[in-house]
């Protein structure tokens, strides 16, 4: 991989230069929403790194794909028919957004097992959804199939050097907005955002240190670069970098430019996601937290450091979110579920409930198990679930109920 210090040759023989950024800048300007760069006092005291978050979820499609997409439309010949791509995710809102106001015809190929949502936003944009295939391959497939029968111009999410060069003007801003900072943590899907990014950095007038992250489940950039074969399945937050197999300039420009890609696994996902809802007020999607993830799981890797995060997507179902949010108000012990053994006695709930009243803790939920156990039958499990203020809160309850003879054991999260 790539060292702080990259050779003018070297830059310049790749696909993708600095020059091409800032072409594409002047170009998409006008455009698209020069979201903020802004200081996190409270993620940088939690890290010990400075950190500074790009909010691309501020964009009108709510991710920074809109930038690589609006790039290619602008310099599509005056001919063209119409547009195809195959994404059931942020680019396929990008490209159609962007297209649609520029009065080009656009379609969209998406898996039939896309979620209605999706499709629905998308045609909302104004692009024609076709519905193909089980999976993403079979999607794509049929796209280039149509790109052919139709004589459309086949738009790639991210290895095409008009998408790279777009994705990159998000270094261009924060490099304006914030001239200090010295290393980028940025998601890896295909590699066109990091390409970008990476082209920009390494040319600025002093070495800025790029740093990928890819979910522990799809580290497709990781086994290029290290080659290595982990396998790339299952199914994380990070769906929108749940890329099994990266670009080939994609990847020839992370193995040139990038000094290191990191991995994080669902957990960290998790908690960068709460985190930036309950910190900074924002709602990301978990490969928009992915660069929060990695400072948070590679805390002496970046102490000290000037960082700038990119926040690049806000696309997330609000169940899934939902769900996020309470798993991890589990984990840091303001949620939790006691499995509690009474004896079959009256009164037995009502003497559990004034144990909970002592110690002020919110009861939400009771379950009373008899019959599925393995206690004798004149013995029973209440699972009772309850707010606490903190792990410290919940502790003393458990305490409590000990105190007062009850057999009690947490039931934890995944």
């Amino acid at each position: 991989m790539a060292t702080a210090l990259i050779s003018d040759a070297v830059r310049s023989a790749l696909p993708v230069t600095i020059d091409d950024v800032r072409a594409a800048h002047m170009r998409i300007a006008d455009a698209i929403v020069r979201t903020p760069t802004l200081h996190s006092r409270t993620l940088s005291a939690l890290t010990g790194a400075e950190i500074y978050l790009k909010f691309e979820n501020l964009q009108f499609t709510a991710a920074y794909k809109e930038r690589g997409a609006l790039n290619t439309l602008l310099q599509l010949p005056a001919n063209t028919v119409g547009v195809i791509a195959a994404s059931a995710g942020n680019h396929a809102q990008g490209l159609a957004y962007h297209a649609n106001r520029l009065g080009i015809p656009a379609t969209i190929v998406m898996p039939t097992h896309t979620p209605v949502v999706k499709v629905t936003q998308t045609e909302g944009h104004g692009a024609t959804v076709v519905l193909h295939g089980d999976t993403f391959d079979e999607a794509s497939a049929h796209a280039r199939l149509l790109e052919k029968e139709r004589g459309l111009t086949f738009v790639h999410p991210f290895d095409d050097v008009r998408v790279i060069a777009g994705q990159g003007t998000v270094a261009i801003e924060m490099l304006e907005d914030v001239p200090d900072i010295d290393l980028f943590v940025t998601p890896i899907g295909g590699g066109g955002l990091i390409s970008g990014m990476s082209a920009v950095a390494k040319a600025w007038h002093r070495p800025i240190e790029v740093v990928g992250v890819e979910a522990e489940l799809y580290p497709s950039m990781y086994n290029r670069l290290h080659g290595t074969d982990l396998p790339c399945a299952g199914d994380t937050l990070a769906e929108g970098i749940a890329v099994k197999e990266p670009g080939g300039i994609t990847a020839q420009m992370v193995a040139a430019l990038v000094d290191e890609v990191l991995l994080v696994d669902e957990r960290r996902l998790e908690e960068a996601v709460s985190l930036l809802l309950q910190i900074e007020k924002t709602v990301v999607e978990g490969a928009g937290a992915a660069g929060l993830a990695a400072l948070l799981t590679h805390r002496g890797r970046f102490a000290g450091r000037t960082v700038g995060v990119v926040l690049c997507g806000g696309n997330i179902d609000t169940r899934l979110l939902a769900n996020v949010l309470l798993r991890d108000l589990a984990r840091s012990g303001r949620l939790a579920r006691l499995r509690i053994r009474l004896k079959d006695q009256p009164g037995q709930l009502f003497k559990v409930a004034r144990v909970f009243d002592e110690q002020q803790a919110n009861i939400i939920e009771v379950y009373h198990q008899r019959v599925f156990t393995t206690l004798p039958a004149k013995g029973l499990i209440a699972e009772i679930e309850c707010e606490t203020r903190d792990r410290a809160h919940l502790d003393r309850l458990i305490l409590a109920l000990q105190s007062a003879g009850y057999e009690v054991a947490t039931v934890e999260p995944a």
